[in-house]
């Protein structure tokens, strides 16, 4: 009988050019078009034997989320009765930005890496997650229960029309999951993430009398600064979990004014703070909003509207996922010849809506060693092979455990 090593050694070359197809076709996310890479995930599925769901998301659900199309697909692949397994990774992407030596949808081979925008973070997951399936179903091993492929499309922009719509539609209801990840660590825990966007209103006025309006973009730099100045305590808090580190804020938007020569009358910005596990988001939000506040209250004259965009719990780990995280340490360290073990990571998850409806989940995956090593979100992404193949073969030994 072919065993699940011989069976990936053999479908190697296949499983790197069903990612390099995955790549080859763009799903930057924005602007979030991405029922076109849907369909092509679908159809390279279905040629590998699985029987593909598709779930459009309705067009205005989409384009409340800031997105043009997306489509979610479940492949369930059923042994026999038993738990049921979700493996979820997302085919959205950020934009490929500046400063590519590769081009990002060509999904160049050098020296053993595949180079793209997407091959690590996180369409190599849909390899190995399929590719990890195709071999329990083809081996004929001896398994109970159920695996299922959640292919998804909005993690970029926060996973309320990907796996919380699956979920809250009541299209899966899995015992456990696992969902993208890289290969060196198994993580059990991730931050959390606020973001608030802050409008600042004034009174617009003639640059040759300022004094006759309420200057919004002064207001602005005093609520920034105090941000800016908070943002330093922030690095004495560190996460008693191991990978977390600290509390981060950053204001990564910022718009407003008239003209050159007017008073602004209204400034708008948007800041991320990522939450560590050990706070309470609650109380971190409430913080917020009241220095925001206060920093305001020191111009007559201004008004404000603070807006909740998103607000992501942490993952935590669970006792129901410890087996779980056991076996895939276990295996990961076979494979790899090195110790892996569980750790936390500084992002944040569309893990959290399974973790949310109280579906214990893990993280795990192909890629190097750190999001900085996969170039992840930044020019020249990039995955090594070996890592792709090692960590097919890991999630799908760990499978076989689990439903054995």
């Amino acid at each position: 009988m072919t065993t699940i090593h011989d069976f990936l050694a053999q479908h190697r070359q296949a499983e790197q050019d069903f990612l390099a197809a995955l790549v080859r076709t763009p799903s930057d996310n924005p602007p979030g078009d991405c029922a076109a890479h849907a369909e092509r995930t679908a159809a390279l599925l279905e040629d590998l034997g699985f029987t593909v769901e598709r779930h459009p998301v309705p067009p205005g659900l989409v384009k409340s989320h800031g997105m043009i199309s997306a489509t979610n697909l479940i492949v369930r692949q059923k042994f026999g009765p038993g738990p049921t397994i979700a493996l979820n990774a997302h085919g959205d992407v950020v934009p490929p930005g500046e400063g590519w030596s590769t081009d990002p949808y060509g999904a160049a081979i050098i020296d053993g890496w595949m180079y793209g925008r997407g091959v690590a973070v996180s369409k190599s997951d849909i390899a190995t997650y399929a590719f990890a399936l195709a071999a329990l179903r083809d081996t004929n091993a001896k398994l109970v229960g159920t695996v299922e492929l959640h292919i998804t499309y909005d993690e970029e922009t926060g996973g309320e029309i990907g796996p919380a719509l699956l979920l809250q539609q009541g299209l899966t209801k899995p015992d456990l999951a696992i969902a993208a990840g890289f290969s060196y660590a198994v993580v059990t825990a991730h931050n959390g993430c606020l973001h608030l966007e802050v409008t600042v209103n004034g009174k617009s006025a003639h640059a040759a009398k300022p004094d006759t309006g309420i200057d919004a973009l002064h207001a602005a730099n005093t609520i920034l600064a105090a941000l800016y100045a908070s943002r330093e305590t922030l690095a004495k808090t560190t996460s008693a979990t191991p990978g977390i580190g600290s509390p981060q804020l950053t204001i990564g938007l910022i718009e407003g004014g008239i003209n050159t020569n007017v008073v602004p009358d209204r400034v708008t910005f948007r800041l991320d703070r990522r939450l560590i596990p050990d706070e309470n988001p609650a109380t971190v939000e409430a913080n917020l909003k009241a220095e925001i506040q206060s920093a305001a209250a020191t111009h007559p004259g201004i008004t404000m509207n603070i807006r909740r965009i998103l607000l992501a719990e942490p993952l935590t780990p669970t006792p129901a996922a410890a087996r779980m995280t056991e076996l895939l340490c276990a295996n990961a360290s076979k494979i790899f010849g090195e110790p892996i073990t569980p750790a936390g990571v500084p992002l944040y998850t569309d893990a959290r809506h399974y973790a949310a409806a109280g579906i214990p989940i893990i993280l795990y995956g192909a890629g190097p060693r750190s999001i900085e090593e996969a170039n992840a979100h930044r020019a020249d992404e990039r995955l090594p092979l070996a890592d792709l193949f090692r960590a097919t073969e890991v999630i799908a030994l760990t499978l076989q455990e689990l439903l054995s």
